[in-house]
Order: structure tokens, then C-alpha cells, then sequence
């Protein structure tokens, strides 16, 4: 991505080197965003609508929904260059630390709902949607992406550098290493079409 690429490098050198070395860690938290906004653009479109009466499920459905979006995010950009499993365990393995997470991210919104009566009519419909907002997006949310860190790191993808990185860097590319149709052409600051008319 040159434009990101380009935007980190007006950051002053310290800052590049921090994110730099923990960009996994942003990628993940920008994958994690993402995912983030569909399940709650599919769950709000639920709970508002068609499954009015069971908000739970309604979340489920969201999750699960992103849950699909994060596997294809993370394994093409998050954790690129990680693997070190065949593809089916490792599919299988994401859904099921994604699973674990979402059992993390449901039980606080199943707590406010029935363990600690955040609903109407025992409250009014604002303090419904405040407490919902907080026990399934931000308290939730957060128990589950900490633990889907960790564990996908472990277990989904545990060997740093087991795929190749696909995309080249600029920078990082020796020109004169390599090889191409005129490479027994000197390098000697003109173009070869310069030096053909000359002679």
C-alpha cells in the first residue's frame, strides 16, 4: 500500500520504527475495526427490525458474519507472512479461537440483559441501548480481540515468515541483482536507446 506507506513515512523516525514493529499488532486492530463495523451495521439492522425480540441472536448473527471478513483480512493482511499449517486446520482453527470469541463478546451482553435486568421495562429504552452499546461493543469487543490476538498468533498462525511476503518494496529491491532481458548491458547512466543512437 504506497499511500499508507507514504502517510508513515511523514511520522517522525521513532514513531515509524514503534509501528513498525508492532504491525501486526495495527493490522490486526485495523482488521479488528473493520469487522467491527459490520457486526454492528448487521446487528443494529437486526435488532431494529426483524429480530426485535431476540437482540442476542440478532449479535450472533453480526459476529459471525465478521467473523468471516476477519479470516480472509487476516490471513491475506493481517498475518500475511505467518502460517505453518495446512489451510483447512488453519481455517478450522481460526473459527474455532473465533467461536471462543464469540462466547467472550456475548457474555456480557447476555449478563446485562438477564443476570443484571437492562432491559425494559425494568428500564427505560435509553438506558436499554447504552447498556447494550456497552456490554456487546466496547466491553465484549474488547475481551474478545485481546484473547483472538493472543490465541491466533499461538495457534492459527504460529511460524512467523512460513509464507513468503508477496509484495515488493521498493526499497528493498537490489536493481543491479537483478536479472533482466539486457543485463549484459553496463550500467553506465545513460539509456541504452541513447547509446544505440549514439553509435
Amino acid at each position: 500500500m504506497p499511500v499508507v506507506r507514504r502517510a508513515l513515512s511523514r511520522f517522525p523516525e521513532p514513531v515509524q520504527f514503534l509501528l513498525n514493529s508492532h504491525r501486526e499488532l495495527i493490522r490486526f486492530a485495523l482488521v479488528g475495526g473493520t469487522t467491527c463495523l459490520i457486526d454492528n451495521g448487521i446487528w443494529y439492522g437486526l435488532k431494529l427490525t426483524i429480530l426485535s425480540d431476540k437482540v442476542v441472536t440478532a449479535k450472533a448473527i453480526g459476529v459471525l458474519v465478521a467473523i468471516i471478513v476477519s479470516y480472509v483480512m487476516s490471513r491475506e493482511w493481517s498475518f500475511h507472512t505467518r502460517g505453518g499449517r495446512e489451510r483447512h486446520h488453519e481455517a478450522a482453527l481460526f473459527f474455532l479461537v473465533s467461536g471462543i470469541g464469540v462466547a467472550i463478546n456475548l457474555l456480557p451482553l447476555y449478563a446485562s440483559r438477564h443476570l443484571f435486568g437492562l432491559q425494559t421495562p425494568l428500564v427505560s429504552p435509553l438506558v436499554e441501548e447504552i447498556a447494550d452499546f456497552a456490554s456487546g461493543s466496547v466491553i465484549g469487543m474488547l475481551l474478545a480481540t485481546g484473547f483472538k490476538f493472543w490465541a491466533t498468533r499461538k495457534w492459527v498462525f504460529p511460524d512467523a515468515g512460513a509464507r513468503p511476503d508477496r509484495r515488493v518494496h521498493p526499497i528493498s529491491v537490489d536493481c543491479a541483482s537483478v536479472p533482466g532481458r539486457n543485463s549484459d548491458l553496463a550500467v553506465s547512466g545513460t539509456d541504452p536507446v541513447d547509446r544505440a543512437e549514439a553509435s
